[in-house]
Parts: structure tokens; C-alpha cells; sequence
């Protein structure tokens, strides 16, 4: 298999996954401005959408999106353990909480790092930001080290690449001590850990 992905963006959650479900695969950086693989290649031609991630599997076939590449990973390495068990209302919950991330979260960071958004629009995602941080902050107010609990799932995978990019766009978590811890946490794992040295966001 085959990733491609741009440091530190959304495609951020598949490496992790594919990391955590320990299978061996290539990853490939696409600069997102030109839409150019590191290797010249025309990333258009592989996913014409534009944007990362894209997950090109041995066959040929390409998926694209990214909480339908990390249930996808799950699926296939199913003694990862990165998702519950396809028809059970655990899994209804995994599939929450990454539609909830994709569009409540992911894209509320858009005007953030726009350089052509008005100031009101930033201000009005940074409140809505905050709404969901605070959601989050709930959820995690009993106590439980992960998304769905006990267990690292890919949604955890993409929850920590979605608010990871909190710092970089001055978005304080001061407010929100355990989804900070829980940042913290995820951050630690030994496969988050070696999917951000091997994309050059931390020190080998």
C-alpha cells in the first residue's frame, strides 16, 4: 500500500493507523499547492479531488477521504483492533465520533488557515472551536482514556491530528484541561510518535 499525504495535515490519521496496525507501506509527500508528488508525479491523476490523504492499495484501487481510509485500514487489519466489529452499535459510535470530527471539527479549522478569510470569519470559527472543544471536554469527563473508552480506535487517530493543529493556529486548550491531557496522551503512543518523525514534525 501506498499513502499519500501532505506533514501534518488529515493525512496525518491514516499514517498513524497504518502505524498502530503495525503492516508494512509506503508513504508519499504531495505538496498540496502545486499538487505535485515529491517525485514530480501529478497527484491530480491519482486522486482528482486534489487533497490528501489517498490510500492506493495493491490492486490498483485508490481510497480517498479521510474517515473512509481509516475504516478501511481497521477493516483490513482487523487484529489491530483499531475499530469495533462492522454491525454493532459500537461501531455506529466509532462512525460518530468521525462524522463529528470531519464536520464539526475539521473543517471548522478552514478559515483558520486561510489567507484570504476576513478576520470575522476566523473569529466565528474560533468560537465554534470552542463549542466542540467543549463537547469533547465532556465526553472525556468521565474519565476514559479514549474516544469510545478503553481502546485506541482510528478515531482517536484522527481526533488528535484535527485538534493537534490547535497550537499552530493560536487556539488555547488552557480552557480544556482533559481534552489537553488527552492530547498529551495520544501524543506519547509509540506510532504517533514515528508517523510525525517520519513526516519531519518531530525530532527522530
Amino acid at each position: 500500500m501506498k499513502l499519500y499525504y501532505a506533514p501534518g495535515a488529515c493525512s496525518l490519521s491514516p499514517h498513524i493507523s497504518l502505524r498502530e496496525a503495525g503492516v508494512a507501506f509506503e508513504i508519499v509527500r504531495v505538496d498540496t499547492t502545486t499538487h505535485l508528488t515529491e517525485g514530480g508525479a501529478d497527484f491530480k491523476a491519482i486522486n482528482p479531488k486534489g487533497y490528501v490523504p489517498a490510500l492506493v492499495l495493491e490492486t490498483g484501487d485508490v481510497v480517498t477521504e479521510g474517515a473512509a481510509v481509516v475504516q478501511y485500514i481497521a477493516d483490513r487489519f482487523p487484529e489491530a483492533k483499531l475499530a469495533p466489529e462492522n454491525g454493532t452499535l459500537e461501531r455506529t459510535r466509532l462512525q460518530e465520533q468521525l462524522n463529528f470530527i470531519s464536520s464539526e471539527l475539521h473543517k471548522a479549522f478552514s478559515p483558520l488557515f486561510s489567507k484570504t478569510a476576513s478576520s470575522e470569519a476566523k473569529e466565528a470559527a474560533t468560537i465554534q472551536l470552542a463549542k466542540r472543544f467543549g463537547n469533547l471536554e465532556d465526553q472525556l469527563a468521565d474519565g476514559r482514556p479514549y474516544l469510545l473508552g478503553d481502546a485506541f480506535t482510528v478515531a482517536d487517530a484522527y481526533l488528535f491530528t484535527v485538534i493537534n493543529w490547535s497550537s499552530h493556529v493560536g487556539v488555547s486548550l488552557a480552557p480544556f484541561p482533559r481534552l489537553d491531557a488527552y492530547l498529551q496522551r495520544i501524543g506519547e503512543r509509540p506510532a504517533v510518535r514515528a508517523a510525525m518523525q517520519a513526516e519531519g514534525l518531530l525530532a527522530a
